[in-house]
């Protein structure tokens, strides 16, 4: 009997193990597409892995022009260079998947490796905790971050602050408590400074303060010394990371020397640039960004709390909060906010609140407050994990017109054109349109598509540069329908009459629309969902329980549902024939 519940019970384990590489993987299949910020990395590992790295054997003008002519980012660079290192290492963990099978979807499988790796620093976090706080703390920290949102959503995302945070999460995961002496823990916390520095030299900036209060609350606390520890450990990330940005960054840049993240630090810190893009007040990462990244409200309002009254927690818990809710109010007094700035806290703060968890779970017994908080934790963490997946999931995935409008292009084009160009207007480039889902010329279609990206505006107020596009994606049709101030208005209906045709129009997710009685239910991307899971008929049966069954007697005809409004137009260019568009 004992066997078999050890064997239930590592079963168990195992589960709810799986559930975070599950759980970053279902998100990513679901929502496949990428918007513009994550756009530079994901592009850097396409045209790697389509035109490969040019070798120096071939001269530095030689590898200068293909560089310049093959890669995305001489065309886009974008306000301040960015890294390859990360492109770097996705395309080489892709390479292999790719011998084996070279029709896999490229852009997933670059993806997936990112969301592999950072599942992979949650799970080591989680044994971390196991070893330290034991194996209620492991689960119920398993349990709170598979339910969060933001963090298995992004996991995958092709963002500077994801590739950064499985390497800070690794970094946390070595200064927790651990069985051993006192000289492998001082190993330990080096190698964790030595990451955050190789993290923050690399990708992000703003880990140079995460790095800052993690040193101090381990100096202050005695488990580092100057010397010995600190010294040693920033020279070495600093040169590991120095070296490796600068070699690899200088030669895709061909500019010699260059260190990107410092780049971005001048122009988004030491210029004030970043303010460009909004500023938030002090109060924003706590108020604002913190609630949202650590969703299920009992985290914080139970959890942590809990963590910090109980004897048994309070300590470890201080240890886990203090460093991170340090680096959150310092880096509030930069004016510019977004809480991807700060996600690296959220394993600690996690933490934090599943010694809480685990505390009241452990003494549900006890007293019907500790059972009456536990099943509470228990059913806002499954909540939370149906929002997550239900609300949260779809809503983001429908975000991606621009994807949506490329693909339909694809499948209306005439394939018996020798030559299709495509305009791609501002919105599609920015939500999904990336070089992985664009047609390949050495793959063996008929037509060869050439995409074009003109952001010029007088250029696309001419009729003669619209003359030249077959397709277009745009948000208006007027944008194909150039008005120039010296034509009279004759020339203007000879020049536009009869020549573009609307052959599809994607609609996105733009809020949740309250339906009142006698309103009638749309309900486009709920049956889109459930169409994809159990087809016409599923849809049927969930529009029959909707309007006959819960709206008619359970909700008094009130119904909430997602919002869709067009977003992008695919447009043809008729050339000549006479139908209006």
């Amino acid at each position: 009997m004992r066997s078999n519940g050890g064997n239930m019970s590592r079963l168990f384990d195992v589960v709810i193990y799986l559930t975070i590489p599950a759980v970053i993987i279902l998100h990513l299949l679901a929502a496949p597409y990428t918007k513009v910020e994550e756009s530079f990395h994901l592009q850097a590992t396409h045209d790697i892995l389509k035109y490969g790295i040019p070798s120096p054997r071939l001269g530095l003008e030689e590898v200068a022009r293909k560089i310049a002519s093959d890669y995305d980012h001489f065309s886009f660079p974008g306000a301040v260079p960015r890294t390859f290192v990360g492109a770097l290492a996705l395309a080489a963990a892709s390479q292999p998947v790719l011998w084996l099978d070279s029709h896999v979807d490229r852009q997933c499988l670059a993806r997936a490796v990112l969301g592999l790796f950072n599942a992979f620093a949650l799970l080591s976090y989680a044994r971390g905790l196991h070893r330290a706080f034991g194996r209620a703390t492991a689960l119920w920290f398993l349990l709170f971050q598979a339910s969060q949102f933001h963090v298995a959503y992004y996991a995958s995302r092709t963002l500077s602050n994801m590739f950064a945070f499985g390497i800070t999460t690794i970094a946390l995961r070595l200064v927790l408590p651990e069985p051993g002496t006192v000289a492998k823990a001082h190993s330990r916390h080096r190698v964790s400074l030595v990451l955050i520095t190789v993290a923050g030299i690399i990708f992000r900036s703003e880990l140079a303060v995460f790095l800052a209060m993690n040193t101090f609350f381990l100096l202050a606390t005695n488990r580092v010394r100057i010397i010995s520890d600190i010294i040693p450990a920033g020279i070495v990330g600093l040169l590991v990371g120095l070296s490796t940005t600068v070699l690899i960054d200088s030669y895709f840049w061909q500019q010699f020397p260059l260190w990107p993240e410092f780049a971005a630090f001048k122009f988004n810190v030491l210029a004030g640039q970043s303010s460009e893009w909004g500023t938030s007040p002090w109060y924003f990462y706590f108020v604002d960004a913190l609630p949202r990244l650590l969703m299920n409200p009992l985290i914080w309002l139970v959890g942590i709390p809990a963590s910090l009254w109980a004897s048994a927690t309070r300590r470890a818990s201080v240890s886990l909060l203090l460093p991170s809710l340090a680096f959150m109010g310092l880096y509030s007094v930069l004016p510019h906010k977004e809480w991807r700035f700060i996600i690296y806290v959220v394993p600690a703060l996690t933490a934090s609140a599943a010694q809480g968890a685990a505390y009241i779970w452990t003494r549900r017994a006890k007293s019907i407050v500790y059972r009456i908080l536990a099943l509470a934790l228990a059913v806002s963490t499954l909540a939370s994990f149906l929002v997550s997946t239900l609300v949260y999931l779809p809503a983001s995935a429908a975000n991606y017109p621009g994807a949506y409008a490329l693909q339909s292009v694809h499948r209306h084009a005439d394939g018996t054109q020798p030559r299709i160009v495509l305009h791609m207007g501002n919105l599609a480039c920015q939500t999904g349109v990336t070089r992985f889902l664009q047609l390949d010329p050495d793959d063996s279609v008929v037509s060869t598509w050439i995409y074009d990206k003109t952001e010029n505006e007088t250029l696309k107020a001419t009729p003669q540069f619209w003359s030249t596009i077959d397709y277009a994606l745009v948000e208006d049709v007027s944008e194909v329908i150039p008005q120039s101030s010296s034509e009279t208005e004759t020339e203007k209906n000879t020049i536009t009459k009869g020549k573009w045709q609307t052959i599809d129009t994607i609609n996105s997710f733009t809020g949740f629309r309250i339906l009142r009685a006698g309103d009638i239910a749309q309900g486009q991307l709920e049956a889109n969902i459930i169409r994809a899971v159990a087809g016409d008929a599923g849809v049927a049966l969930f529009e029959k329980v909707r309007d006959g069954v819960v709206r008619r007697f359970v909700t008094r005809g009130i119904w909430v549902e997602f919002r869709m409004e067009p977003r992008i137009r695919v447009v043809r260019n008729l050339k000549g024939d006479d139908t209006l568009l």
